[in-house]
């Protein structure tokens, strides 16, 4: 007998139902982290299970799910205090934000940390009118794939990273609502992102992948949800690839020699740790010949697009204060030091 659609599509996954797949992972989730997370069910958002924290900021941040660890791996001590996810690759509602908000606010107010996406800028958005907390929204667009004067502009991506992890620390050491959101304001300013796909992503239940590649190709400048991207060629060693995501990344933070940085190469989901410390090395030499500093490095996946393969390179302009932020201690699922 032959195997029917609906099998063949599932045993492409690990899932029952492709309807439920978020709520499940999220009690998976919870369960596996119970002394760091707590799962508020409905309306559906992440918080500290330590109910300790001091009078301090909020931070807060979400987006659609599909790209674990973010956001939800970043909750904990030294970093978010909560965070919202929506459907695969959809934003969270209105509600869910204003609850989360109201749940983490301590009479501080609350920082919303929000990646460049029209349901996101506009979710967020409606939240903070509708909460009684005091709210600050940090805008975060990096992409460079994306920069254009037309349009919604740069979108947001692993440079959230960033952000999430700098407002968090800054909030734990007491930094008032508009410290911590000048913070995150600055640190967004100084980064920039691109991204290459070797394969694209294929959604839970779904048999296609979201876009195709001829034999050998690779696609330049992808976004997160498996957006096509800016341009397309062949594949090449690491070394070429790591130029062509970071020349464009470098010119348009106009680094020059001196400068000190954070680097993050993020694995999009299906590609190895091996290949992402590679692309580290390689970008990491391609700094030191700029005579850029690479004062701290991130490499791993954690701001993936469900099975994609390939990689984003990150670029943070790093100061004193800032690289002191970063280095703060942390304690979440995904990210601890």
């Amino acid at each position: 007998m032959s195997e029917s659609p609906e099998s063949a599509i599932a045993r492409r996954h690990f899932v029952n139902d492709p309807r439920r797949i978020v709520p499940e992972a999220l009690a998976g989730f919870e369960r596996a982290n119970r002394t760091l997370v707590r799962w508020n069910r409905e309306p559906s958002f992440i918080v500290r299970a330590d109910d300790d924290r001091p009078d301090q900021v909020g931070v807060l941040s979400g987006g659609g799910s599909g790209h674990e660890p973010l956001h939800t791996g970043f909750v904990g001590r030294g970093m978010l205090d909560a965070a919202v996810p929506g459907g695969i690759f959809a934003s969270p509602t209105a509600l869910q934000v204003e609850a989360a908000t109201t749940a983490i606010d301590r009479g501080l107010g609350v920082v919303h940390i929000v990646k460049n996406y029209t349901g996101d800028v506009m979710n967020f958005g409606m939240a903070a009118e509708m909460a009684a907390s005091e709210v600050e929204a940090v805008l975060v667009d990096d992409d460079v794939a994306t920069e254009s004067e037309d349009g919604p502009g740069r979108r947001g991506t692993a440079a959230v990273i960033a952000v999430e992890k700098i407002c968090g620390a800054a909030a734990a050491r007491g930094a008032s609502l508009a410290q911590v959101a000048e913070l995150g304001r600055r640190t967004a300013a100084g980064a920039r992102s691109m991204a290459v796909a070797l394969h694209a992503p294929t959604h839970p239940g779904q048999a296609r992948a979201s876009f195709d590649l001829g034999e050998g190709e690779i696609e330049l400048g992808v976004g997160i949800h498996g957006e096509r991207g800016v341009g397309r060629r062949q594949h090449a060693p690491a070394a070429e690839l790591a130029e062509a995501l970071l020349a464009p990344v470098a010119s348009a933070l106009g680094l020059a020699s001196g400068d000190r940085v954070l680097v993050i190469v993020n694995g999009l989901g299906s590609t190895h740790g091996l290949e992402l410390s590679v692309m580290f090395g390689e970008a990491a030499r391609l700094l030191d010949a700029r005579g850029v500093e690479v004062e701290r490095a991130l490499v791993g996946p954690y701001v993936t697009a469900l099975d994609m393969a390939g990689c984003s390179l990150t670029l943070v302009r790093l100061d004193d204060e800032l690289a002191e932020l970063w280095d703060a201690p942390v304690r979440t699922p995904a990210l601890t030091w």
